[in-house]
């Protein structure tokens, strides 16, 4: 099921008004043991994305990071890895400003269907030579700044 885009819009000004502030946020450049990067397809866009998310109240990005992980991949974490970069282009997400934070990390193959299907309709591993492309709300150049191990900020 696919938000319409009318109701996309209403819903991200309604945001916009109530939030006013940046939504910090996280995704994750998750990898199994043999290398295969985990990636979700969002039921918004139809298109894939790396996984994460934001932050709950009074929670931290260690705390989040397994969470979000299983909720949205159904996978387990296995180990944090390291900050690889902070995106905060308020034009980067057309559904508010958010302030996103890339980690990496090493994560069982997905084991468990997503938490929510209407969010997200499911995760898959995929080789370096089978990676979709575009990624959803302009992940691209997150993931491909990630492979190749540079550090980025804004």
């Amino acid at each position: 099921m696919r938000i319409p885009r009318g109701l996309f819009g209403v819903m991200k000004e309604v945001l916009r008004h109530l939030l006013k502030r940046p939504v910090v946020g996280f995704v994750v450049y998750a990898r199994t043991p043999d290398g295969r990067l985990v990636l979700i397809r969002r039921g918004d866009t139809g298109e894939w994305a790396l996984p994460g998310g934001t932050l709950e109240w009074g929670e931290t990005l260690r705390a989040g990071l397994p969470r979000e992980l299983m909720e949205e991949a159904g996978v387990e974490l296995l180990s944090a890895g390291e900050l690889l970069g902070v995106y905060s282009d308020p034009a980067r997400d057309p559904r508010f400003h958010a302030v996103t934070v890339v980690l990496s990390a090493q994560v069982s193959e997905p084991n468990r269907p997503p938490m929510n299907p209407v969010e997200i309709l499911e995760a898959r591993c995929f080789t370096d030579a089978e990676l979709p492309s575009p990624l959803s709300h302009g992940l691209d150049d997150v993931l491909r700044r990630a492979r190749a191990g540079e550090r980025h900020w804004e």
